[in-house]
């Protein structure tokens, strides 16, 4: 009998994959072509890519750790006052246990006797996973998070620079925006199949979203940029 499949272990460091690299692709051609709408030559264009492509990376990483570790400390809080609590007043959690489950659909004996079996078992993991959501599974990892996004962020800038050194300067915004839509719905189909989740959904809704960032994005190129010689 084969096993059912699931995908919700791989949500942490697939969310910040698929973030990593949507990012890396769209900032940098959005940044691209804001470039390329207010200049004659090319080298500013590269120029802006590939400091966009830097700076995103390092960005994303910093961005990743602060905001993972953050989550992290709370959890780690909260698994302390639990632990705290549960050697303070145990009847009182194990009753709070029973309740959760009681909620859940079992009766009140048989409530009480799962919570005393699993209190037995793992008092502060089963506290954890009850009352505040926290299992092994979607446990944050700050460095994780952050070496999947910079390494991620890397790989989709790298697209709209190389389309920067070799697409023709007259054509520089089309050539951009043809394949940054081709990346990000690789990107999207990718991550959808990895996540097990709609593939058709989160192609269209990442083309839709970057075609909006990259139009902005010329619009203010044209409107505000000098043009360079």
């Amino acid at each position: 009998m084969e096993l059912e499949k699931h995908y919700i272990n791989r949500s942490g460091w697939l969310r910040a994959a698929v973030l990593g690299t949507n990012d890396g692709i769209l900032s940098t051609t959005s940044l691209a072509i804001g470039v390329a709408a207010a200049s004659t030559t090319r080298n500013p264009v590269v120029l802006a890519a590939l400091a966009g492509l830097v700076a995103g990376a390092l960005s994303m990483a910093a961005g990743e750790y602060v905001s993972v570790s953050s989550q992290s400390d709370v959890e780690a809080a909260d698994l302390e006052r639990e632990q705290k609590e549960l050697e303070a007043m145990p009847e009182i959690e194990l009753k709070e246990l029973a309740k959760i489950y009681e909620r859940r659909g079992l009766t009140k004996e048989l409530a009480m006797e799962v919570a005393t079996r699993l209190t037995h078992h793992d008092a502060l993991g089963t506290h954890a996973r009850e009352e505040l959501g926290i299992n092994e599974i979607t446990q944050p990892r700050p460095f994780q998070a952050a070496f999947a996004s910079a390494c991620s962020f890397i790989a989709g800038g790298l697209l709209p620079l190389l389309v920067s050194l070799f697409a023709p300067l007259k054509q520089m915004i089309y050539f951009q925006y043809g394949f940054a839509i081709i990346f990000l719905a690789f990107s999207g189909a990718v991550a959808a199949k990895t996540g097990g989740s709609a593939i058709g959904k989160s192609i269209a809704r990442i083309c839709f979203w970057g075609t909006f960032a990259m139009c902005m994005s010329a619009l203010v190129g044209y409107l505000f940029g000098v043009k360079t010689g």
